[in-house]
């Protein structure tokens, strides 16, 4: 599966996760998403908690809890619930040839499979980053391992998989303003024997082969599937709320 994505960040703008920030201690995140598409929506708010343990180790830990609306003319069903618990280990180098960041995340299988929130199953991802700033121009690519097709930043799928999978994806960000960047990239997922799709919208399931950090993050992303013909419209807003806690105790 290939899939294109532009996207635009608008009010502060965050690395491409995973990120640490210079100083070691707590961190909090919260976010709200969502993707509508042909098969429906999906919103997910995600709250987590972090403790970085230098500026180049920290971790996470994370959950989510999704809103479905499917489509009516799918005849598909609507639902919410609470998706896996993750937590997450992250390693970043900065480097004036390029930077390094890697995350190796781990999920338990709390979320109604039923529902597709889950596969039942504990799933883990290994994602590796490299980036070079060229000016106001940061090509990026990555590369990793998984069991499960994860959600990204601006992309919340219609369903949860289990099955080993490599991906990789290429792209570049473009720093227009202070505050406001743009963002264009292809991925290409590809899965390696047995894989389980877990449908949030249709019950059941089916089978077959560096820059500044503020508080707050405001994204908008078009993804198309080549693979699939599948044209989704996607948002993020988050809030780094332990930023926020450290500067209200700062007065």
């Amino acid at each position: 599966m290939i899939i294109t994505t532009l996207a635009a960040a608008a009010g502060a703008q965050s690395a491409p996760k995973p990120a640490l920030k210079n100083e070691a201690g707590f961190t909090s995140y919260a976010a709200f998403e969502g993707t509508s598409d042909a098969d429906g929506q999906v919103y997910a708010f995600s709250p987590s908690v972090g403790y970085n343990f230098s500026r180049h180790f920290g971790m996470d830990l994370g959950v989510p809890f999704y809103f479905v609306r499917a489509s009516s003319s799918l005849g598909g069903t609507s639902s919410n619930g609470l998706g896996n618990p993750s937590l997450d280990l992250r390693l970043k180098f900065l480097n004036p040839a390029v930077n390094f960041a890697s995350a190796l995340t781990g999920s338990a299988p709390v979320g109604d499979s039923k529902k597709g929130l889950s596969t039942g199953r504990g799933t883990y991802d290994w994602t590796n980053h490299f980036d070079h700033a060229f000016g106001s121009l940061t090509p990026f690519g990555e590369v990793g391992i998984s069991n499960t097709v994860a959600d990204t930043r601006l992309f919340l799928r219609p369903y949860t998989s289990l099955g080993f999978n490599t991906h990789v994806q290429g792209g570049a960000n473009y720093d227009l303003w202070k505050f406001v960047s743009v963002g264009a990239s292809g991925y290409a997922i590809l899965p390696s024997g047995q894989q389980t799709i877990f449908s949030k919208v249709v019950h059941g399931s089916s089978s077959g082969h560096g820059h500044a950090f503020a508080y707050l993050d405001l994204e908008l992303g078009y993804t198309h599937s080549v693979s699939y013909d599948l044209n989704a419209v996607s948002f993020g807003i988050g809030i780094n709320v332990g930023y926020l806690a450290r500067r209200s105790s700062s007065y």
